[in-house]
């Protein structure tokens, strides 16, 4: 067993006024900022996937009936599109030889595989309201 000192009262004192304080401070939390405000790393990919996105970006916003089976495709393109960049360009410059290169882009096709599943679960499920909102992240993107 440990002696209680006042010391020690007061120090545990302090520190449950500094906790309740940092919890209440937590709980105020600021407003996301705009994309165009936060860092970012931004990759680039076809004029055909850019057309692709502008094309179907601009449909949900025009017709409410849309359903999420286009942005879903389109989220798969620009995972793939995003992990080709971000990934394997960097491995093709780096010239890691053949059989790693071919590895690691295995390794990529099964992670895109389900992000993409994952994403597609999703998307398909939202309402047109959530969709637009999903449009609006992705107009802010580009």
């Amino acid at each position: 067993m440990t002696a209680t000192t006042p010391a020690r009262k007061a120090s545990a004192a302090k520190t449950g006024a500094s906790k309740s304080a940092t919890t209440k401070s937590a709980e105020k939390k600021p407003p996301p900022a705009q994309a165009s405000e936060e860092p970012s790393l931004r990759f680039f990919h076809s004029q055909a996937l850019r057309d692709q996105t502008l094309a179907v970006l601009t449909s949900i916003e025009n017709t409410p009936t849309t359903k999420g089976k286009a942005l879903a495709d389109l989220v798969d393109d620009l995972v793939e599109a995003g992990m080709e960049y971000y990934f394997m360009r960097p491995l093709k410059a780096a010239e890691v030889g053949f059989i790693k290169e071919q590895s690691a882009r295995l390794g990529m096709t099964g992670a895109v595989k389900i992000v993409s599943s994952v994403c597609r679960k999703y998307i398909e499920g939202m309402d047109h309201k959530q969709l637009l909102v999903v449009v609006a992240h992705i107009r802010s993107l580009t």
